[in-house]
């Protein structure tokens, strides 16, 4: 009894590299020197979905862009979501034990590609003068102190003024003019403020269900819940391939032998408003088979 039991430890052992093997794991209750261990091999899937979040926001002298500048400005504002990508793959019980937080969609990750502040610049008041001046009087002067910072960079680059300015002076002297015209044109042309996230669900698969409702997508509000109806599916799709690896199985009858759950691959596709975001094949045990693999015998 205690070679068998020191043989099934080092199995146990062995296995214990196996068990990273997404494709096979032990099932069942087995006996080893620490005592009893129950296994149910389980697949869980992880999907992210990133979103990108475009806003163009007008900026207060936009309808004088014309008069004043030459060019068109947007009037409104706009607010715009869209899908960009999406991913499917294996999380294991130890990562989903380490972030509880990823049932309720978490943020993995949010990286921000602002030109500018929320808030537009304010033209500083003349403290010489007590007139108020009326939105296109501001606009007025601010579209002179534009022409005006493009004259002084001209004369600058010309060498027709500064001409003590030269080498990292001059550079950055430029990179001012250009900061300060780009501050006034926000006033006038607006901000172009692009945020991408990506939000991560969990899904436990279901060897009787081949479709999940992942969230829901809407381009005015982005990712919703799925039980929001106003959105889009974004839908996990799961197809067997009806494929499965070769495993050293043994005679129903041995004894000396363990119960292996071994996975199916199965192809993982993300779907929203028709469009497919992500195809992958992952082994998922919910469509695999239970096989006997005979224990090491000890010479």
């Amino acid at each position: 009894m205690k070679t068998k039991l020191l043989a099934l430890a080092m199995l146990l052992g062995s296995m214990s590299v196996v068990a990273q093997n997404p494709y096979i794991a032990l099932e069942g209750a087995t006996e080893g020197a620490e005592g009893v261990v129950v296994s149910l091999p389980r697949t869980i899937l992880a999907v992210d979905v990133t979103v990108e979040h475009d806003v163009t926001l007008a900026g207060p002298y936009a309808r004088y862009a014309q008069k004043f500048l030459g060019v068109r400005a947007p009037l409104t504002d706009k607010s715009v979501y869209a899908v960009k990508s999406a991913r499917v793959s294996l999380l294991d019980d130890e990562e989903f034990l380490a972030a509880p937080q990823l049932p309720a969609a978490a943020q993995l990750s949010e990286q921000l590609y602002a030109r500018a502040e929320g808030e537009f610049s304010r033209l500083q008041a003349d403290k010489n003068s007590s007139t108020v001046r009326t939105l296109e009087e501001a606009a007025e002067e601010a579209a002179s102190t534009i022409f005006s910072l493009r004259r002084h960079r001209l004369e600058l680059i010309t060498g027709e003024a500064g001409e003590n300015v030269f080498g990292e002076g001059l550079n950055a002297a430029l990179e001012e003019i250009a900061r300060q015209e780009q501050l006034y044109l926000e006033l006038f042309l607006g901000k172009h403020v692009v945020t991408t996230s990506t939000s991560r669900f969990v899904v436990y698969p279901d060897a009787g269900n081949r479709q999940y409702i992942v969230c829901r997508f809407s381009e005015g509000s982005g990712l919703l819940p799925e039980n929001d109806l106003s959105g889009d599916i974004v839908l996990l799709q799961i197809e067997p391939t009806g494929a499965s690896i070769a495993v050293p199985e043994t005679s129903p009858k041995e004894s000396n032998a363990v119960s292996c759950r071994v996975a199916a691959p199965a192809t993982c596709a993300v779907i929203c408003g028709g469009r497919e975001y992500s195809r992958s094949v992952l082994p998922l045990f919910e469509f695999g088979r239970t096989v006997k693999i005979a224990l090491p015998r000890r010479k």
